[in-house]
């Protein structure tokens, strides 16, 4: 799929304007359907219940205005509901989540059909005529309209259980936690070509792509972050041209126009850089946005719940439990990259060197995820322990001990904080003893 076609797919479904708006033109042309079924048939269903619709055409009017104008209202009232939301999460949790309820499909879904039940109904009362020369009631429509107004009720009832539902702060975490274990599933560069297995060649390799000469430019021509890479199209262009890409900004950075965005050098198979050449729309294959997206950066997953967890511990909220909460799915998503092997940096198309990504590693996320909730904790007690927990969990799962002294140097670095802001020996003493209890049992 084009990079940009994906950039704007994504856009629309972060949008609440899109699923309403085809829903809304499927209803133009049920209501179409139905009238034209009316008005070609004669099936006499629908028509052998007129008291659910009154007294011929004045009835149907009466019912489908009525049903039009308390979808309108109930379709407002969606809308206020949302938006309220929106405000509220982003002034309690984090404005990063917004997102999440944003590209939300039930809330699109329910607005969306308030809205488009609305529209049937309208384009289906423009069709009844009463007068003495023409006489048409479409009765089928008239009756799924009803039907729709029926269904319209459930749909509220349904939208204010999930409104109340996703204000939960276990829902707002779990949801966040559920996009970023999906991103560690494709952890990029994963799916970046082939990685360079042989050692001897890993090793030349990587001297050829850190050498300094020889290496041209590419400038961004867009200001925004690095949201999406189109892995498998720029894999192809380099092999196209027979050149090493060097990705000299991680997914998520920010770039400015005429930032350095890629390096381009001809491959190992061909070593005369004279001949390089590349198209003009290599920036094609990459997607440049006004936000960082999750896909292909689990850092910016990373971000949010550390985003939580530090507007939970600010003194105008002080909500120690929130804090708590989100600091247990840190937990577990170090838990889940401490499992992980990393995929490598040099990508290959089976045969050569084709693109040198930079990508964070084990390292990185650790100090992302633990570093600025450590110092927010500053005199918190129940925060340091279960900091002191995740930390634990995470070194329980490493697949390597090469893994084991950030987390160490991290454990060492709260107990030395927690004895600096606590103020009771009593909390001092609980917070050594776990620390000490959990060194015991680390690999």
């Amino acid at each position: 799929m084009n990079t940009r076609f994906r950039q704007y797919w994504q856009q629309l479904q972060e949008s609440l304007w899109f699923v309403p708006g085809l829903m809304v033109l499927t209803s133009f042309g049920m209501a179409y359907g139905l009238v034209e079924f009316d008005a070609t048939t004669n099936w006499q269903g629908a028509k052998r219940y007129p008291f659910l619709f009154g007294n011929g055409a004045d009835g149907a009017r009466g019912m489908l205005s009525a049903i039009a104008g308390s979808m309108l209202t109930v379709a407002t009232l969606a809308f206020s509901l949302t938006l309220a939301t929106i405000s509220q999460v982003s002034s309690q949790y984090s404005p990063r989540v917004l997102r999440n309820f944003m590209r939300d499909r039930v809330n699109q879904v329910v607005m969306g059909y308030f809205v488009s039940v609305f529209a049937y109904c309208l384009i289906v009362l423009g069709t009844i005529r009463g007068t003495d020369e023409i006489k048409f009631v479409p009765a089928t429509a008239v009756l799924v309209g009803l039907l729709l107004a029926l269904g319209g009720v459930a749909a509220l009832i349904f939208f204010i259980h999930h409104i109340a539902e996703s204000l939960q702060t276990g829902t707002i975490v779990q949801r966040v936690f559920q996009e970023i274990d999906h991103a560690i599933i494709d952890l990029f560069p994963e799916q970046f070509g082939q990685p360079i297995d042989d050692p001897a060649k890993a090793k030349a390799a990587l001297a050829y792509a850190d050498e300094q000469v020889g290496w041209q430019p590419v400038l961004s021509k867009k200001t925004g972050y690095l949201q999406q890479i189109n892995t498998e199209e720029l894999l192809n262009w380099a092999k196209r041209h027979r050149v090493v890409l060097r990705i000299e900004r991680p997914m998520g950075a920010f770039v400015g126009n005429g930032t350095v965005l890629f390096s381009v050098r001809s491959g190992m198979e061909r070593p005369d850089p004279t001949e390089v050449d590349w198209p003009d729309d290599l920036m094609n294959y990459v997607s440049i946005g006004r936000h960082r997206n999750i896909e292909q950066d689990v850092g910016f997953g990373i971000q949010q719940l550390v985003d939580i967890t530090l507007k939970a511990l600010s003194p105008g909220i002080n909500d120690t439990t929130t804090a708590i909460m989100a600091i247990d799915y840190l937990g577990a998503i170090g838990e889940r990259l401490a499992k992980r092997e990393f995929p490598a940096r040099l990508r290959s198309d089976g045969q050569h060197l084709r693109v040198l990504v930079r990508a964070d590693d084990f390292e990185s996320y650790m100090r992302l995820a633990f570093d600025l909730p450590r110092i927010n904790a500053k005199g918190n007690f129940a925060v340091f322990r279960r900091l002191l927990r995740a930390l634990a969990l995470v070194a329980s799962a490493a697949c390597s001990r090469d893994r084991l002294p950030v987390l160490r140097e991290q454990a060492s670095l709260l107990l030395t904080y927690a004895k600096e802001t606590l103020t009771t020996d009593y909390e001092k003493k609980q917070v050594q003893e776990l620390y000490k209890k959990l060194m015991e049992t680390w690999p």
